[in-house]
């Protein structure tokens, strides 16, 4: 089983690499650009085939290291 985790920084969370993004890319000439957000994305390959604990487990493992959820919210995806 395979699944993808992605992590974004909650609204109000400033976000220097975003805005350090966005003005690279005005540099470059890609205008009407707005704001860029940056995050994470993890692929994560899992053995069994039940669904259920599979998300528990993903969710517990976001909640203790992949995501500061404090500033940070996440989403999973399972495939």
């Amino acid at each position: 089983m395979k699944a993808r985790i992605t992590v974004t920084l909650k609204n109000g969370v400033l976000d220097p690499q975003g805005k350090a993004i966005e003005h690279a890319l005005s540099g470059l000439g890609f205008d009407g650009v707005g704001q860029v957000r940056q995050g994470k994305v993890f692929d994560i390959e899992l053995a069994g085939a039940d669904k259920a604990k599979a998300e528990a487990d993903l969710k517990a493992m976001c909640d203790k290291l992949l995501a500061n959820t404090v500033i940070e919210n996440y989403s999973v995806a399972i495939t």
